[in-house]
């Protein structure tokens, strides 16, 4: 029988997508760049799922399709399926498809016509070229790494500013230093001068079983080496033989350049490929809100007028280790105040913003979706209340009297306190009562959405470090008679929410956990298990520098030391 935690992550939307529980099934049988969904997740900010055997990615507002099916020939009616069923669904605001043949009604929206290129690695290699490398190899040292430094920067720069590339392409370029640092099974092979400057360097993805990727490379004429390239095409190809790969992805060819190199080194021609971009006249319009204005502020009054009220965010920590610069919040998931002046300035000095998890509505809905359909078996929180106690709960959620349920009528509790009760999963119920019991007291903000937004705004690099499954195992892991109690114990709601709304304006990390053990989420499971995961996967872009991480302020009472022990100066910013 399987788990709970299991269980909800199989079970089968309304239209059928499936979150994915293990990415090892899908790298076996991956056989192009797009099915790696590590590296898709950290190059586009988006949560991986699949329909019908194909992986979809969605974020914010926007949906990619990758019609090449996991198992099986492609069937151009079944892609179709899928994405008109996903679509349908998700509502997004811009779309995007690769497929070996354009869909029917999606023609006119084609992109580019170009054909994936793969190179074997016991390929047959020209003596010329062999010689060519060797020559290159007496003045060039070659490295593996994940390090990447100022010269790999500069380099990238230069490339990108004399190369006319896809618009893809060049933001792979850009988003290179934040993506390698959060997907272990990135490397940089690396050809070094005798004065130690970067003459070459190429980017390969090592994750998929069968296959590695060549994603990207790049050669400086600042400091020009011939064939360095060569160089390290050569040793790739014997790096693979190593792993045991079966073939090496070179990519698309791109443009006639790029296509006569990987020619010359015995590519061969593989799938098609064609990419559909288009907007979707059903996608969800976001109502504007003060922030709409933020990039161009021509109306600045207007815009401080629609502020919440503003507050300086006092739960933060700056992190320095070897004179590079990052900060870590803890944020409070609900709040009366906006922190958004205040973040401004904080992002202004950070490339890289990490959440907790995915913020955007998409990921917000699935995981919503998940808690509105429990197992048949599942119990249920109305099970485990008396009629009067569920009374108590509605006047605490909705209020007593006629003013306050008149002014609450429209939230989503109003009314249905006890459907809500007798029909989600035990961890939904407690989030939406909870939540809509602070919203109705006034506290309509999240530091860490806001951080969210904000940094998107911005330009700034934003990821959350679980995926929509781990955060979903998680939440299943809060013990019900935890949340049994907490829900019994509605009238003590205020002065908690009092409590910590005191301490955390204050910036006294102990005392707001003074009185609040019981709280459900606060767990080991929660708390301890994810601080361990949360370290691990905010090292490598702490260790880069200027990175702004935001978790719940619960975490900061273990991190704050697990951060001193790896390293890291940690001071309080007053």
């Amino acid at each position: 029988m399987k788990s709970k935690s299991t269980s909800i992550i199989h079970q089968k939307f309304e239209l059928g997508p499936i979150l994915i529980q293990d990415t090892s099934d899908i790298l076996q049988r991956a056989f192009i760049p797009e099915h790696s969904v590590h590296f898709m997740r950290a190059m586009s900010g988006g949560e991986p799922f699949l329909v019908h055997d194909h992986l979809f990615l969605a974020g914010e507002d926007w949906l990619m399709a990758i019609g090449y099916p996991l198992s099986g020939k492609f069937d151009a009616r079944r892609f179709e399926q899928a994405l008109n069923e996903t679509i349908r669904r998700i509502r997004p605001a811009r779309c995007w498809s690769v497929s070996p043949e354009p869909l029917a009604h999606l023609t006119d929206f084609v992109q580019e016509n170009d054909h994936y290129y793969l190179l074997h690695p016991d390929v047959q290699i020209h003596p010329r070229l062999l010689k060519l490398a060797g020559r290159a190899s007496e003045f060039l040292r070659v490295e593996e790494g994940k390090n990447f430094t100022s010269e790999h920067r500069l380099l990238w720069e230069e490339f990108a500013q004399r190369k006319e590339l896809p618009g893809r392409v060049s933001s792979m370029f850009s988003k290179t230093r934040h993506v390698i640092a959060g997907v272990h099974d990135l490397t940089l092979l690396n050809a070094w001068d005798e004065k130690g400057r970067l003459s070459a360097c190429l980017l390969l993805d090592l994750a998929p079983h069968r296959f590695a990727s060549y994603l990207i490379g790049a050669h400086s004429r600042r400091n020009y080496t011939p064939h360095a390239t060569d160089l390290l095409f050569l040793k790739m190809l014997s790096m693979c033989r190593r792993l045991g790969k079966e073939f090496i992805h070179l990519g698309l060819g791109v443009n006639p350049g790029i296509l006569r190199f990987k020619l010359k080194w015995g590519a061969e021609r593989a799938w098609s490929y064609r990419l559909a971009a288009w907007k979707n006249k059903q996608g969800v319009k976001r109502t504007p809100g003060p922030a709409d204005s933020l990039p161009f502020m021509e109306d600045k009054l207007k815009f401080f007028m629609n502020l919440p009220e503003q507050r300086k965010l006092t739960m933060l920590w700056e992190l320095e280790k070897e004179g590079r610069l990052s900060w870590i919040a803890g944020a409070s998931h609900f709040s009366r105040f906006s922190f958004r002046l205040h973040l401004r300035g904080i992002l202004h000095e950070v490339d890289t913003v990490l959440c907790e998890g995915p913020l955007d509505r998409v990921s917000m809905d699935l995981i919503a979706d998940v808690g509105k359909h429990p197992d048949q078996d599942a119990s249920r929180l109305a099970s485990f209340l008396s009629s009067q106690e569920i009374r108590e709960l509605e006047k605490t959620v909705c209020g007593s009297g006629f003013w306050s349920r008149f002014i609450s009528r429209d939230s989503p509790a109003h009314g249905n306190v006890k459907d809500i009760l007798t029909t989600t999963r035990h961890w939904y119920a407690f989030f939406a009562l909870w939540s809509e019991f602070l919203r109705r007291h006034g506290w309509n903000q999240s530091v860490d959405l806001e951080a969210w937004n904000t940094a998107k705004e911005m330009g700034k690099y934003v990821l959350g470090m679980e995926t929509i499954y781990e955060q979903l195992r998680t939440m299943e892991s809060i013990p019900l008679d935890r949340v049994v109690r907490f829900i019994k114990n509605c009238r003590e709601w205020r002065s908690l929410s009092r409590h910590f709304e005191r301490y955390y304006l204050k910036g006294e990390l102990e005392s707001m956990f003074g009185t609040s053990a019981e709280f459900p989420s606060r767990t080991e499971m929660v708390i301890d298990r994810r601080d361990e995961l949360f370290l691990k996967r905010m090292i490598p872009f702490l260790n880069q520098g200027r990175c702004a991480v935001f978790v719940g302020t619960a975490h900061m009472l273990n991190l704050r030391g697990m951060l001193k022990n790896a390293g890291f100066n940690v001071r309080r910013c007053r």
